[in-house]
């Protein structure tokens, strides 16, 4: 049996899960958001003067810091979609990804950017079709090679609904801006559970 992605389905588990988990999920959002922020705010130079030293390695602090909340919040989405409650314990377990995390966030970005000098749209399906390589970084356990190879062949045929789905996520971020600023804390899970549970669905075994 094909696997189909069916957006009303992919929305109404993404959303059960945020609310069974939604103080959890929006709390860690709001919360890394001011620790961010105010490291941020050390990084910034005063006004008329240069970026120190210190404000450099404060920068690359907060990078570092973004991709490993990125990581674990992630692996946080899944463990709510299989029902259980996520664990503060997974930021350390997937601190061992980050520094493939990193290479192949580089990676991506470059192929995208790539693609999409050449007239967009190659950018575009590039994006696509890659996308999961963060996906199964965190939930396969895969290397950086491995990843991007599991996400090509894993959307293979999925194309066109990865882009209306796309459209979709879009949506949900502006209509989160768009309703104060709590609305966005609130789209931010919503449309990473809904990733995590499009992936799972791609790598779903198939009924014979």
């Amino acid at each position: 049996m094909e696997k189909k992605l069916v957006y009303s389905d992919i929305l109404r588990k993404s959303w059960k899960g945020l609310i069974s988990q939604f103080w959890l999920l929006v709390g860690l959002i709001i919360g890394f958001t001011i620790i961010y922020s105010l490291l941020y705010l050390f990084a910034l130079p005063a006004k008329g003067e240069s970026m120190t030293t210190s404000g450099i390695l404060i920068s690359v602090l907060c990078w570092l810091l973004l991709c490993l909340f990125q990581l674990g919040y992630m692996k946080n989405c899944f463990q709510t979609l299989d029902g259980e409650e996520p664990q503060f314990s997974s930021y350390g377990q997937v601190s061992r990804k980050l520094l493939s995390y990193l290479v192949a966030s580089v990676i991506y970005t470059l192929i995208v950017a790539v693609g999409t000098a050449l007239l967009v749209v190659p950018g575009v399906y590039l994006a696509l079709r890659l996308q999961f390589f963060f996906a199964s970084m965190v939930d396969e356990n895969t290397g950086i090679i491995e990843s991007f190879k599991r996400s090509w062949e894993i959307t293979k045929g999925y194309t066109l609904k990865l882009f209306i789905i796309l459209l979709i996520l879009i949506l949900i971020s502006v209509i989160g801006q768009l309703a104060l600023l709590i609305g966005i804390f609130a789209a931010i899970p919503l449309t990473v559970l809904m990733y995590g549970e499009i992936f799972r669905r791609l790598t779903a075994p198939t009924a014979s």
